[in-house]
């Protein structure tokens, strides 16, 4: 998306993307909303972005070869060993378009991210 226009809403951010990259895009966000079904869809940061309670609770990016997710628990012995198939970065992982999403790993973020946002 790099040079056009920020996108306005989740809608306008997927339909930039080629039918291949839209179809994963909204199977991550349809996993997102029933893991987390109070939050609601913003653009943050240029990308799609579910907070709740005030407080973001992930993000997702598609790019040239794969779709960034954030925030990631990273440093952590439990998580690491999950999150070992994938590149991390620090509070992002990288699930490349040549795999298929992991769609239980995405739910299962999504519920740890809800219970350390409702504990804050």
């Amino acid at each position: 998306m790099q040079g056009n226009p920020k996108p306005k809403d989740i809608n306008e951010y997927i339909s930039a993307f080629p039918a291949e990259i839209k179809m994963l895009l909204e199977q991550i966000r349809d996993t997102i909303k029933t893991s987390a079904p109070l939050a609601y869809e913003a653009i943050k940061y240029d990308m799609p972005a579910f907070p709740q309670n005030g407080k973001n609770l992930v993000y997702f990016a598609a790019f040239k070869n794969h779709i960034g997710f954030y925030p990631v628990p990273t440093g952590n012995k439990d998580w690491d060993e999950i999150l070992s198939p994938y590149k991390t970065g620090k509070g992002s992982i990288q699930f490349p378009y040549n795999k298929p999403i992991p769609l239980d790993l995405i739910t299962k973020v999504v519920q740890f991210r809800l219970q350390a946002v409702n504990s804050e």
